[in-house]
């Protein structure tokens, strides 16, 4: 054997060779592929053929697609934030002790949220599954619409300190739509990575377009929609676009199954 597969390359790394099912094949027929290999590259190459039909494999041409939910994940963390501070005003006011409470839940609430969507990522990831998630999500809203000013009634009643009533509301309004919401980066980092290569620049890039859409919703929040509309009518919006992108999800996860059953001899 000679060429770039020779000596201490071989000797290194006898088992790392990721082909899939046709190039192991071509590989195995003209030695190009030590013998060693054989069970390790045919069992990754039969895998990666089994999730492609399944549709646990993104196609580069449903990247854009993962890439604008991210962007609208992003943009509803940061616009229920800023709903969070007009809602919770009424009850406890608006002072540095509000804002505090209100980061302070949100962040502990995405930490946990990018903790639980790595963990599921883990098990056969899917364009359907992620799907799901935007419609938890998305459903995670109605309590904050149904029953948010029924909850503030009662928390104000039994803690009069704005401090520890203010972060007892951030709780129980916000911890759950926050983890749901958090989930939905991770997850989209696992469907865009196909080899750990190039796992760093996927994750940058995505993040990248995560917080501009972060930065966007807070600016649009801010500056105009809470001037236009109602802060209902902000969370109803928010909790419908979340809807779609799951509806969106499912749609183009459908569509890849179909053709990679098409596709498949």
């Amino acid at each position: 054997m000679s060429g770039p597969w020779q000596g201490a390359m071989i000797a290194e790394r006898p088992c790392i060779y990721s082909v899939n099912l046709a190039l192991f094949r071509a590989a195995r027929a003209s030695d190009i592929v030590p013998a060693s290999c054989y069970p390790e590259v045919r069992h990754e190459a039969v895998n990666s053929a089994t999730h492609l039909a399944e549709g646990n494999i993104v196609p580069a041409g449903k990247a854009p697609v993962i890439m604008i939910l991210a962007f609208t994940g992003g943009f509803s963390i940061m616009s229920i934030e800023l709903l969070a501070g007009r809602m919770l005003a009424p009850f406890f006011g608006s002072s540095i002790y509000v804002w505090g409470s209100i980061i302070t839940v949100f962040m502990l609430s995405l930490s946990l949220g990018y903790l639980l969507g790595g963990r599921l990522s883990l098990r056969a990831p899917s364009l359907k599954r992620f799907g799901v998630i935007f419609l938890v999500a998305g459903s995670t809203i109605t309590p904050l619409l149904l029953g948010g000013d029924a909850i503030m009634d009662v928390v104000f009643a039994a803690i009069e300190d704005p401090r520890y009533g203010s972060l007892v509301a951030s709780v129980a309004l916000f911890f759950i739509p926050t983890v749901a919401m958090g989930t939905i980066s991770p997850y989209a980092v696992r469907l865009l990575v196909d080899t750990v290569g190039h796992s760093g620049h996927v994750a940058g890039l995505l993040y990248f377009v995560s917080t501009l859409g972060s930065a966007l919703g807070t600016l649009l929040t801010s500056f105009y929609f809470v001037l236009w509309f109602e802060v209902q009518h902000i969370l109803i919006s928010l909790g419908l676009a979340l809807i779609l992108c799951g509806l969106i999800a499912l749609l183009a996860h459908r569509d890849q199954a179909t053709q990679a059953r098409e596709a498949s001899p």
